[in-house]
């Protein structure tokens, strides 16, 4: 029997082209997958057409060319901001069922409390009790503001946030679909890939295994620079009771490595120890971490926030340039963090960044 040939054509590709394609398992041009994220954006693809799209799409497997045709149109129909300088994303993309504490958010408040600047990109929770907007509203801080006072916010206090449904409003297009689909599609791991401030750096949990590659794949792609992570527990974090397959991307290269709580000089932890609940609860969590208590949340928040700050530091380094073994960079991004913790610098840029959106809102 002759194979198929592929139909679809960049310059005016159709619905059914593209289904067609994707059902024979040919990749998309990536000017493809940027007129169907464009038709999404626009309130122009039916529900059906959107749901083929995405169930084909990850039937297929997406490629970082094609996830990358994506994100240029998000971006395109996204409200951008700009932070000058040297900053960082802290996030997980969330779906591993694991009911832990927040820790991306926590690890990014005790990350600007060094006094490096972050640009977390976030939304209310899906499949859990408490997602990052849930947490940062719990502890005061105003969602609502626009994308200029969200900048403004940015560049005074050294932390911001991105709350997806300002910065994104197209997506609405597309949420009922997801979530009549009820499974995970490439949609879930675009939000890292898309902060409207494009910071310097990502460090970005994936729970599932391909897609963290992909995840990394993708940042190679666009020249970006990242620590991608998954733990071996399934955790979308830097986990710390077990061990963690890290992918660290700089100058278009991913390199895969690995970590452990014990090589990092930590208690290994039990899945108990990270369960966390209602926003109410995580935030008097992260509160008595931002305090000082010790125990397995603040060592995975330490091991996380150390994980936006290696990224950090890779992102002044030149492509090419010589770093050092991974577990020895984090162990010297560990102690800024304990230094944040410990010498309220967290607890302070907390209070300034409550005070600063109250005033914006």
């Amino acid at each position: 029997m002759a194979e198929i040939a592929s139909v679809v054509n960049p310059d005016v590709p159709t619905w059914s082209d593209i289904f067609t394609d994707l059902l024979h398992g040919y990749d998309l041009d990536p000017l493809v997958t940027t007129w169907a994220m464009n038709q999404i954006m626009n309130d122009a693809a039916s529900a059906v057409q959107m749901a083929g799209f995405l169930v084909a799409m990850r039937a297929k497997g997406e490629t970082p060319a094609e996830v990358n045709g994506l994100v240029e149109a998000m971006l395109a129909h996204a409200k951008l901001i700009d932070i000058p300088g040297h900053a960082v994303d802290v996030v997980g993309t969330g779906g591993d069922r694991s009911n832990s504490v927040n820790i991306s958010t926590m690890a990014a408040i005790a990350v600007a409390g060094t006094g490096a600047h972050v640009v977390k990109h976030g939304n209310r929770a899906a499949s859990s009790a408490c997602g990052s907007a849930d947490l940062l509203e719990a502890l005061g801080i105003d969602l609502s503001l626009t994308p200029d006072a969200v900048e403004a916010v940015g560049k005074s206090v050294g932390i911001t946030f991105c709350f997806a449904p300002i910065f994104h409003p197209s997506m609405r297009f597309v949420g009922p679909t997801r979530k009549e689909l009820g499974i995970p599609t490439i949609f879930n791991i675009l939000g890292p890939l898309s902060n409207p401030a494009q910071p310097t750096a990502s460090a970005v949990g994936c729970g599932d295994l391909r897609r963290a590659r992909l995840i990394a794949d993708v940042f190679a792609h666009r020249q970006s620079t990242a620590l991608v992570f998954r733990g071996d527990d399934g955790l979308d974090e830097i986990t710390t009771t077990t061990t963690t397959q890290v992918w660290r991307v700089h100058g278009g290269t991913v390199t895969e490595d690995s970590l452990s709580p014990q090589r990092l000089g930590l208690t290994p932890a039990s899945p108990t120890d990270l369960l966390g609940g209602d926003p109410a609860v995580n935030a008097a969590i992260a509160r008595d971490v931002f305090a000082g208590k010790t125990g397995p949340v603040r060592d995975v928040v330490v091991a996380n926030a150390a994980a936006a700050l290696v990224a950090l530091e890779m992102s002044k380094a030149d492509a090419g340039a010589s770093w050092p073994k991974l577990e020895d960079a984090f162990v010297e991004a560990m102690d800024q963090v304990r230094v944040s913790l410990d010498g309220g610098g967290a607890a302070s840029v907390l209070q300034a960044w409550v005070a600063a959106t109250v005033a914006k809102a």
